[in-house]
């Protein structure tokens, strides 16, 4: 028995040290390897199909938004970074900088990207002339540069992939309205596809994005309690169009400035998916974005007729669009069980002469690790409604989870004592800065987002009037 379970003692135990299980995971169950230079990392095939699986999803649901992808250059002139001054100070302590190129110092040092709108924002002063040319909705999938100290896989890295959209606009309510389409996506993305519940609504003027007037975001919660940014679409006003001079000619022939967006998720999110749906026994995946949805282990596969009926349950799945793998690997049908659970696999069906002969199969899920018997009989519609079933009760799940650690706090030692426990805590502001920075300095939590349409009488910290109910938690 010790040797069965000998996958799964590799990993740290989840309850007594989270982050070594977080480590433990991304790397045994070869989602990535560390890069040779410090921060960065190598994303294997395992975890790159479930970047592949997210993306495929998201740009379909960009491209019914109008949204058209194209590419911009790594390198972008340092001099880009000047013009929108709040932008540069935001950024500049993460930009790395190419001053040597072709063994001679370049006239003007190039920033590789940590961001695209200086180099975009001045692609689209070229591209945008008249109304005519609005709105123009572009998106890029990339990698950016951002230099981290602290690092860790998905999280936080030197280099990560993600898409950054940008889009240019007529006029101010149409640029809002879109920054708000933007985020609706990917709220309905991250429920219905990662089964991950997300708070979504504005951040405080210290938590936005630099340069932008408005930062909108997705919160989730992980099992440890921590808050996660997954995403964020961001309202830019006119203040990237007047530092690149994005301006059209409007239909009453006067020269106007547009106004602009940005929005854009990475790879933090398959991080994400870890930390929400992890467990003792390592990855728990939603099979919309699993890589391998079901995995088949013959029982007795030596006996006649087992694989073959293995392999005909493999084409039948496959046919029916079912992402499928039949292991036929010499390991033992034990270790097949904790590999495979190991690796989040959604469904594990298995199959041996017994159930062959009673016409059926045993499918074990692995969100629950219940095993039930399902005949084999139309074992593709079978499957499918099984990896439904996982699917929505992954969401309900992580909801209910999230719910329950949703506290309310009237006071500083409430706040403290709510992170502390792991918990997302609601509290009233009164909306100054000295109050928001003695929160993160006394308790270590951030303010994540706007309660929209909730109240409280008081400030936590100052006792003032509250004009607005804040979440608060400790985040990565």
């Amino acid at each position: 028995m010790a040797k069965e379970n000998q996958f799964v003692e590799q990993i740290a135990d989840i309850n007594a040290d989270f982050p070594q299980w977080y480590t433990d995971v991304v790397l045994k169950t070869k989602l990535v390897d560390y890069g040779p230079v410090k921060g960065t990392m190598v994303i294997r095939p395992y975890g790159y199909a479930i970047w592949e699986n997210i993306q495929k999803i998201l740009d379909a649901r960009f491209k019914e938004c109008g949204v058209e992808n194209a590419y911009f250059p790594l390198l972008i002139p340092m001099s880009y970074f000047t013009k929108e001054a709040e932008h540069v100070e935001g950024f500049a302590p993460e930009v790395a900088v190419v001053t040597v190129g072709g063994g001679e110092e370049l006239a003007e040092p190039l920033a590789i990207r940590p961001t695209s709108e200086t180099i975009i924002g001045s692609m689209m002063s070229k591209w945008i002339q008249s109304y005519r040319d609005l709105p123009m909705k572009v998106n890029q999938w990339c990698n950016v540069m951002r230099w981290e100290k602290t690092t860790r896989p998905f999280l936080r890295t030197s280099e990560f992939l993600w898409q950054e959209g940008h889009t240019a606009h007529a006029t101010a309510e149409e640029a809002e309205a879109f920054t708000l389409t933007m985020l609706g996506v990917y709220k309905e993305f991250m429920e219905t596809c990662l089964a991950i519940p997300v708070l979504t609504g504005r951040k405080t003027e210290k938590e936005r994005f630099a340069g932008a007037v408005a930062t909108y975001t997705m919160e989730a919660m992980m099992k440890d309690g921590k808050s996660l940014q997954s995403g964020t679409s961001h309202y830019m006003g006119q203040n990237f169009a007047k530092a690149f001079d994005i301006r059209f000619l409007g239909g009453e022939g006067v020269l106007e400035t547009a106004y602009t967006t940005s929005f854009g998720v990475s790879t933090r999110l398959i991080g994400a998916i870890i930390m929400t749906h992890g467990d003792e026994r390592g990855l728990v995946l939603p099979p919309v974005v699993a890589p391998m949805q079901c995995v088949i282990v013959p029982i007795a596969a030596r006996k006649e007729g087992v694989i073959e009926a293995c392999e005909a349950l493999e084409a039948e799945l496959k046919k029916a669009g079912i992402r499928v793998t039949l292991d036929k690997s010499d390991n033992s049908p034990g270790w097949k069980f904790n590999e495979w659970e190991m690796k989040g696999v959604p469904v594990r069906i298995e199959l041996g002469p017994r159930d062959i002969e009673a016409g059926k199969m045993i499918c074990a899920r692995r969100d629950t690790l219940e095993k039930t018997e399902v005949a084999l009989d139309n074992a593709a519609e079978r499957v499918k409604d099984l990896l439904a079933s996982i699917q929505k009760d992954m969401l309900e799940a992580a909801r209910k989870r999230r719910d329950e650690r949703i506290v309310y706090a009237d006071d500083m030692a409430g706040i403290l004592a709510g992170v502390e426990a792991g918990n997302f805590v609601k509290a009233g502001w009164c909306g100054c800065r000295e109050c928001e920075d003695k929160i993160k300095e006394e308790t270590a939590a951030t303010a994540r987002v706007f309660a929209e349409g909730e109240s409280r009488e008081t400030c936590a910290v100052c006792g003032k009037k509250a004009e607005h109910v804040i979440v608060y938690a400790r985040a990565y």
